[in-house]
């Protein structure tokens, strides 16, 4: 293990070479050089074997070893084929054939939600995949908040997500909010109805929409392409938000070309069928047949079927998943917690434009330096005028020092010149009055 270790080492190592370039390095991808005093950047190749780009291997592994968790929520009114598409899309049974219930049965009076799960398996790959179905959803004469309950339940889902974050140990998070629902609309071929554009208002920002076209076999192929036309347009119109296929960048142009067709096929008029019909021709496959021929599920050229199960399922799952928890979740948590009154300091993770961050930093890095400028000026003044009035202090003691010596040497002076013209008159110098000093014999001139 260690000689191996040396060697990928040794193979990796990028060493300077006679001609000014790097081991390992291609002349092909160095870029030009750039202004004056700035080297060319040079891109380095590593002549051995690393392991970095085996990342997306150990991704994979990690997450077919932990699997996958799917739920997806049909919503439309009975008798459009719901269950058996979801079985078609998924090749299993996960609904029984159903039976119409006797005239003499009681009808439900509300939307019911339903919900099954099933573990599927493709390849090694675990996917747990739920089922919501809504039965009764536009059954009933009054109609008026019969998308109360589908809400109710997908914001269930996602405060039951929430309480698990909270959790003290957030080791096993089970997700079982709704990633996709599937809308199914009635092939009236005419344009959406006032419950269709009231369902989709109301939980667009809440849930990837995708729009389908239920027994699209009922219609020519005029007849669809102009009912998806006045479909889009009402959904334009009232600014509804269906799940669309991102596009990337440096994406190839193989993966554009799929995205756009799928993008052209919404909403998808599809037909589901689980049973194995024989065509004409003698061929077994999944359809529908009529006495003027048989309807082919996987033929493209008869229904979108195998473009929305591209979309749903081969291309754009993880997508799916991924917008449900970045974007969906995220604000419904954001309106959430604001409503249970805990406020967010705005200014925390917002983007910034980089020059009006530094612009704005000069400006208070400015006016701090401007403060303590004048900080130093006050200071400054304030030790100037202390400083003169010691000095004129001191000068004031010193102009009364000097006055004082003046005028006791001036006295001295005059003391002096007096006994001067005394001694000089020939007069004898008399002690002054008040001396008490000891007597001395003078000569007294006669």
């Amino acid at each position: 293990m260690t000689d191996s270790y040396a060697s990928s080492r040794t193979n990796g190592d990028v060493s300077p070479s006679p001609n000014g370039m790097a081991n390992g390095s291609n002349p092909s991808l160095a870029t030009p050089a750039g202004p004056a005093g700035i080297s060319p950047v040079l891109r380095k190749k590593l002549m051995g074997y690393v392991g970095f780009a085996n990342l997306p291997n150990q991704v994979h592994r990690k997450s077919v070893r932990k699997g996958f968790q799917f739920t997806a929520m049909v919503v439309g009114e009975s008798g459009l084929g719901k269950s058996t598409l979801v079985n078609t899309l998924f090749e299993t049974q996960l609904y029984a054939p159903k039976e119409p219930p006797p005239p003499s049965a009681e009808r439900p009076k509300t939307v019911a939600i339903e919900s099954i799960s099933a573990d599927i398996e493709e390849n090694g790959v675990r996917l747990r995949l739920t089922v919501v179905d809504t039965p009764g959803f536009g059954d009933f004469v009054n109609n008026d908040d019969s998308w109360k309950p589908i809400v109710e339940n997908i914001e269930s889902r996602f405060d039951s997500y929430l309480e698990q974050e909270n959790r003290v140990n957030r080791a096993k998070i089970v997700d079982n909010r709704v990633h996709a629902c599937l809308y199914f609309i009635q092939p009236t071929g005419h344009s959406l109805k006032p419950l269709d554009i009231e369902f989709m208002r109301r939980l667009h920002n809440k849930v990837n929409l995708i729009p389908i076209i239920a027994k699209a076999d009922t219609m020519t192929d005029e007849e669809v392409a102009e009912f998806k036309a006045r479909v889009l347009a009402d959904i334009a119109y009232h600014n509804i938000h269906i799940f669309e296929a991102p596009t990337y960048e440096n994406e190839d142009e193989e993966a554009i070309a799929e995205a756009e067709e799928i993008a052209s096929k919404i909403p998808f008029a599809v037909v589901g069928s689980d049973k194995v019909v024989e065509t004409p021709d003698g061929r077994k496959v999944r359809g529908r047949a009529y006495p003027w021929g048989v309807v082919e599920v996987d033929n493209e050229d008869h229904c979108d079927f195998v473009k929305l199960r591209q979309m749903l399922i081969r291309t754009y799952m993880e997508e799916l998943r991924e917008y449900t928890n970045d974007v969906l979740y995220e604000n419904w948590r954001t309106e959430k917690l604001l409503s249970m009154g805990i406020a967010q300091d705005p200014s925390v993770f917002q983007e910034v434009n980089p020059a009006a961050k530094m612009q704005e930093e000069r400006i208070m890095h400015e006016a701090k330096l401007a403060k303590m400028e004048a900080e130093m000026k006050m200071v400054f003044q304030q030790k100037v005028q202390e400083k003169e009035a010691k000095l004129t202090q001191s000068e004031e003691e010193l102009y009364a020092r000097h006055k004082d010596m003046k005028e006791s040497l001036e006295k001295q002076r005059l003391d002096l010149e007096d006994k001067k013209r005394r001694i000089e008159s020939g007069r004898p110098l008399t002690p002054e009055k008040g001396s008490t000093g000891p007597k001395k014999n003078r000569w007294i001139r006669p």
